[in-house]
């Protein structure tokens, strides 16, 4: 017997060394024009952070037109005192506003989602895309009469105690149901399995107990999703706030259009005013947001 000729379908062509390592392929000038590029667009964002930075520790005497690039000649602190002063108070509600909104509309999105995903009944994708449909109302179409039912609430007796933030967080928690509940519906329709919830289901655990048990240990992607992006609307709307509240009532954006204000604006503190409102989201994104991106593309594959 003859042995068999060897096949060469399997066999790979010899590796050429090109002095590169794996992945770095591409010429220096391609490698410089890209480095290049991205310095580029990272001046134009910092930019506008470097004109607020220095103004914020200019005197008042210091701020001109042509020396808006200008180091300050002297640093003070005075823009900071002043825009801290006026923002404190604005600051803690916007804190305590932002986060119950997030927290309620989370919860109610992932209920919401949860029976989407898993469980039918009729006219399930008609009702889910009126769910839908409220993400694409716009505020302004919905302002006036929304503020005409919430003085109406707020007149019935024993609700006084509804104004200023409780508002804009019955607003923000009922606006945020659609988005939440997009999201953890699509989570739930891949991240969870059928066949975990059918052998709850034989095992005798209804809709509320499944949930509590299996469904909600597993859902933590999804709330940072929300969480965060719930958070960072209430935090930033000013539409709603302009509306519903006032300046004594009202969050961090109402206070800093108020610091604006004015024939004559005190600049420093207007710069400094705009970097102590936008830092807590700011922190937010910093430090979570690596989990803000997990948490999107969570439940994305099987």
């Amino acid at each position: 017997m003859t042995a068999a000729a060897p096949t060469t379908d399997n066999v790979l062509p010899p590796r050429v060394d090109t002095g590169k390592a794996p992945g770095t392929g591409g010429s220096v000038l391609s490698r410089a024009v890209r480095y290049a590029l991205l310095i580029i667009f990272a001046m134009f964002v910092l930019i506008p952070l470097y004109v607020l930075l220095v103004t914020s520790f200019k005197d008042s005497a210091d701020v001109t037109a042509d020396k808006a690039w200008v180091l300050p000649t002297s640093l003070t602190t005075d823009g900071w005192r002043s825009a801290i002063d006026v923002l404190a108070p604005p600051l803690g509600r916007s804190l305590i506003m932002a986060t119950i909104a997030a927290a309620l509309s989370s919860i109610l999105g992932s209920l919401n989602g949860f029976v989407f995903a898993k469980w039918q009944f009729p006219f399930a994708t008609t009702v889910f895309t009126l769910f839908l449909f409220g993400m694409f109302i716009p505020y302004q179409a919905v302002m006036i009469p929304l503020q005409g039912m919430l003085i109406q609430l707020q007149q019935q007796p024993g609700m006084d105690w509804f104004d200023g933030i409780w508002k804009l967080i019955a607003v923000h928690t009922i606006f945020g149901i659609p988005i939440c509940t997009l999201i953890f519906r699509n989570y739930y329709a891949t991240a969870v399995p059928t066949e975990i919830l059918e052998a709850a289901k034989i095992d005798g655990a209804g809709m509320l107990r499944t949930f509590r048990s299996i469904v909600l240990p597993v859902s933590a992607p999804a709330f940072v999703v929300t969480m965060i992006w719930q958070f960072t609307s209430a935090w930033n709307d000013f539409l709603f706030a302009l509306f519903l509240t006032n300046r004594n009532t009202g969050p961090v954006t109402y206070a800093l259009n108020e610091l604006a204000g004015g024939q004559n604006p005190d600049y420093p503190s207007i710069m400094a005013g705009v970097l102590v409102a936008s830092l807590p989201t700011l922190l937010v994104y910093i430090l979570l947001g690596r989990y803000f991106i997990g948490g999107l593309m969570s439940g994305s594959v099987k």
